[in-house]
């Protein structure tokens, strides 16, 4: 089983979203800097989040984004689904195609085993997250240094084809 960046990067940003919320709308640029994940990738993932009902947009000076629902009604299986990633830990997808067309021996178990991670992913709540200890004090190292890149490192690149 494997999740991919698409995933991660989705629920860190609105993680991050959650714990600045208070602030008012919340620019990508800021997440951006702060989770050190590209601008553009955060704005092809805010576009699927918002067609999901799970963000809304600010326009004007002072705009960004903020949270659609209270953050203890947003769960982290529906921020991955918003971004059409799947926590699957088949090798067939679900398909049931595993050996030659068919059924594999263990592809239930793999099946039962990804509805369990699913369910677990959908007992999570943002504020569960945000209430952290841990989670609160990485916010706080973030908010205070932001990352530092040179000119000379690069950013890494995520092709649009993956979303």
């Amino acid at each position: 089983m494997r999740l991919t960046t698409k995933g991660r990067y989705a629920v860190t940003a609105m993680l991050d979203l959650a714990l600045h919320r208070t602030k008012g709308p919340v620019s990508l640029a800021d997440i951006s800097k702060r989770q050190e994940i590209s601008l553009s990738y955060l704005e092809q993932l805010f576009a699927k989040l918002r067609n999901n009902d799970l963000v809304a947009s600010v326009r004007g000076p002072g705009g960004g984004y903020r949270l659609k629902r209270g953050p203890e009604e947003i769960f982290v299986s529906e921020i991955i689904d918003a971004v059409n990633e799947s926590v699957d830990a088949t090798n067939c997808q679900g398909a049931g195609n595993c050996q030659q067309g068919e059924v594999c021996l263990t592809h239930h178990l793999w099946m039962d085993l990804s509805k369990q991670i699913h369910d677990f992913l959908s007992g999570i709540s943002l504020l569960s997250l945000v209430d952290r200890r841990d989670i609160q004090e990485v916010a706080e190292r973030q908010n205070k240094a932001g990352p530092a890149k040179s000119d000379t490192e690069s950013e890494e690149v995520i092709p649009v084809s993956s979303l």
